[in-house]
């Protein structure tokens, strides 16, 4: 099992930047894949970013894409987001998830989650 804990979330205006953090517990954290998702008040859970667990292969939706960039540090336990130029549609709770057999887009997918970091970008 995987224990996951996010952190780095805010308050910024739009224009600006974050960088999430995603601390992992457990010896095996480079044999999972990552992900991070977000989700807006009265709306679903949505994938933003993915990372493979060698870090080698990744994937964004587009609406951050260019935006956006998943990155993982296998040595110290961590996958980050970094979310440059953001707009108020991003405003969401921004989650970290992990599946040690999965990487894709589907929620399904992914069996560890964290609680979730609050990111609200003001217009």
């Amino acid at each position: 099992q995987v224990q996951l804990v996010e952190s780095g979330g805010g308050l910024v205006q739009a224009g600006g930047s974050l960088r999430l953090s995603c601390a992992a517990s457990g010896r095996t954290f480079s044999r999972y894949a990552m992900g991070w998702f977000r989700q807006a008040p009265g709306k679903e859970r949505e994938f933003v970013a993915g990372i493979t667990w060698s870090g080698l292969s990744t994937d964004y939706a587009d609406s951050v894409k260019g935006r956006f960039t998943i990155s993982r540090d296998n040595a110290k336990n961590t996958v980050y987001l970094q979310m440059n130029s953001l707009k108020a549609e991003d405003t969401a709770v921004y989650y970290c998830a992990a599946d040690i057999t999965n990487w894709g887009t589907a929620r399904a997918e992914y069996s560890y989650w964290g609680q979730g970091t609050q990111v609200t970008v003001s217009s």
